[in-house]
């Protein structure tokens, strides 16, 4: 089987469309070029993850860790109407 190279144009489809545009590079290329195929869809599973690593995991540690740093108010005092 003889491997076809392809241009590295393919990368912009991860980069603008993440793991859509790394699975359409992955089954346009695959034939022609594997290695760049795998590459294409491993970028757009990671830049499909940064994201969600960046504000998911922040949100998450911050649940955890909030209660420890509230501060505690008096509730003996509390007058309802």
């Amino acid at each position: 089987m003889q491997v076809r190279r392809r241009s590295t144009l393919w990368f912009l489809l991860p980069v603008a469309f993440n793991v859509l545009g790394g699975i359409v590079a992955y089954f346009a290329i695959r034939d022609d070029d594997p290695k760049k195929a795998r590459s294409c869809l491993f970028l757009g599973i990671v830049l499909a993850a940064i994201p969600i690593l960046l504000f998911v995991v922040p949100v998450l540690v911050g649940i955890t860790i909030l209660p420890h740093f509230m501060p505690k108010i008096p509730m003996q005092h509390m007058n309802y109407i």
